[in-house]
């Protein structure tokens, strides 16, 4: 597999500029033709594509709201802890989210970034130099994680290992890099049940707005073609980018035979990801000022209402299989 970036870089020498604003340019049909062969590849085009705009089109926030759901899941797969971990990594930590939201909410105090995508580098270190964080970055291959033995308190991810080509690989290096008896947190990973339906969702939906919206006065809602189709462009390559989906069993199995211990696998978002993954995709589809706060708030209110239901009590009678996040969590033994 060809190697496009250098995963060794550090901080100072190689890694991206975090000041640096630039856009990233969007990637030619030549490359996106690349890609297809080159998962890696496929990785670093597509999130330096989305860098600019993922925090908003995933609405991801750095305020109570994104604060309070980052701890609330890492604390529902981890367990409560008595202590802030001293040092944590990131692993394809995308603009941050995780990493930063758990700083903010006492779970880290001081965190590294990496990404495969030095753009998302890039967005993950502007954000926390805004937020007053104490973090350092780089660009990294999860499969050959650039940092010494036994470095890391804890490493966590969110959305990222469905991404990495070789993710048992990518445990013994998360184990490699943890000090004995550090822990490592994996949420936001898709089921291959849940999986299936909210792509199947998410097709239905962007086809029944993209539709109704040439219609009459309904057009207003309908964004510009150049922007749909570059949507279109950008959702094939996530195609792409998305290589794997998880049973949660088999996911544990492949911590323990990395060497983990401790490994425990929740899943998560039924009711929830039915209505989540539609409401993402309209908002995707339709102008961003036609999305009020009144409509912001009504999406996030009825969410949190399914979560709460999926974890009162749709978790209690149905197979964990079945629902859409699974989160994953262990520790390196000791001695």
């Amino acid at each position: 597999m060809t190697d496009v970036i250098d995963p060794t870089a550090s901080p100072s020498g190689g890694s991206p500029d975090p000041a640096d604003p630039a856009p990233k340019p969007h990637p030619s049909a030549e490359e996106v033709q690349a890609a297809y062969a080159d998962p890696k590849l496929a990785n670093v085009l597509y999130h330096d594509w989305e860098a600019g705009t993922y925090d908003e089109k995933w609405s991801i926030s750095y305020d109570e709201r994104c604060i309070s759901y980052a701890v609330e899941v890492f604390r529902a797969v981890a367990g409560e802890e008595p202590e802030p971990y001293e040092t944590a990594m990131e692993l394809g930590s995308g603009t941050g989210f995780f990493l930063l939201n758990l700083m903010q909410g006492g779970v880290i105090k001081k965190g590294s970034v990496t990404d495969l995508s030095p753009g998302m580098v890039q967005a993950a270190l502007r954000n926390a130099a805004h937020l007053g964080l104490d973090v350092d970055g780089r660009v990294a291959d999860a499969e050959r994680i650039p940092y010494d033995d036994d470095t890391f308190d804890l490493v966590v991810g969110h959305a990222v290992l469905h991404h990495i080509p070789d993710v048992r690989k990518a445990f013994a290096e998360v184990l490699r890099v943890l000090k004995p008896g550090g822990r490592f947190v994996f949420c936001g990973e898709p089921t291959k049940i849940g999986d299936w339906y909210a792509r199947r969702l998410g097709r239905l939906t962007w086809f029944v707005t993209t539709n109704v919206t040439r219609l009459g006065p309904l057009r207003q809602w309908r964004k510009p073609q150049r922007e749909l189709d570059e949507s279109s462009r950008a959702a094939a390559l996530e195609a792409v980018v998305d290589l794997h989906t998880f049973d949660p069993s088999e996911l544990e199995r492949w911590a323990r035979e990395a060497g983990a211990q401790g490994v425990r696998a929740v899943t998560d978002e039924f009711s929830a990801a039915l209505l989540g993954w539609p409401i993402r995709t309209f908002e995707a589809a339709v102008p961003p000022e036609k999305l009020t706060p009144g409509w912001r708030w009504f999406a996030y209110r009825s969410w949190q209402r399914l979560i709460a239901l999926d974890r009162t009590v749709l978790s209690k009678v149905l197979p964990r299989s079945v629902f859409y996040n699974v989160m994953i969590t262990g520790t390196k033994p000791v001695g």
